[in-house]
């Protein structure tokens, strides 16, 4: 059995992580503009009764960054025959360039993109009885919603590299 090594990963150097940072930005525009989207399309605001739905489909394109960056990977970094365990070190590594930069997408969510959703989404869950005015209070704030989506983005972004790392793993050879 090998034993894994950061050099046999090929992570020692800066440079060898330029691929993750590359795809980790390209993740944080994606969601700034999902948001955008969502906002302009009504979804903060007066169809927010479809937000918890439509929200959800933002994994298909987070799914195929991912996808993509490991694909890249796999092609510049380890000649096209990565590892499973190469690939999900990579995806670990670029989940948390990601959550590191969650708490500043949140932020400009939460000030520039959408300030008004909380009010929202508070009026609504409130007036369908869903949840009462102090549930709702203590759930839907800026505080509660950036460690969520710091703590989400990490797990979900391990999740997702453990199982596209399975599909683009190299073959093995008999």
């Amino acid at each position: 059995m090998n034993f894994i090594t950061l050099d046999s990963l090929n992570l020692i150097k800066m440079k060898n992580i330029q691929l993750e940072f590359k795809w980790a930005i390209i993740f944080t525009v994606m969601m700034l503009l999902w948001m955008v989207a969502e906002n302009q399309l009504g979804f903060h605001g007066e169809r927010i009764a479809l937000h918890g739905i439509i929200t959800n489909f933002v994994a298909i394109p987070a799914i195929l960054i991912f996808v993509f960056a490991l694909r890249e990977k796999r092609k510049i970094t380890y000649n096209g025959k990565a590892t499973y365990i190469q690939l999900l070190v990579s995806g670990a590594v670029l989940s948390i360039i990601i959550t590191c930069l969650t708490p500043m997408v949140q932020y400009l969510i939460n000030v520039a993109i959408a300030p008004e959703y909380f009010i929202n989404m508070k009026n609504y869950v409130t007036s369908t009885g869903a949840m009462t005015k102090e549930a709702a209070e203590e759930y839907f704030n800026p505080l509660n919603y950036m460690i969520e989506a710091t703590i989400g983005s990490f797990g979900m972004g391990i999740i997702t590299s453990a199982i596209v790392a399975i599909f683009l793993k190299a073959k093995a050879t008999t």
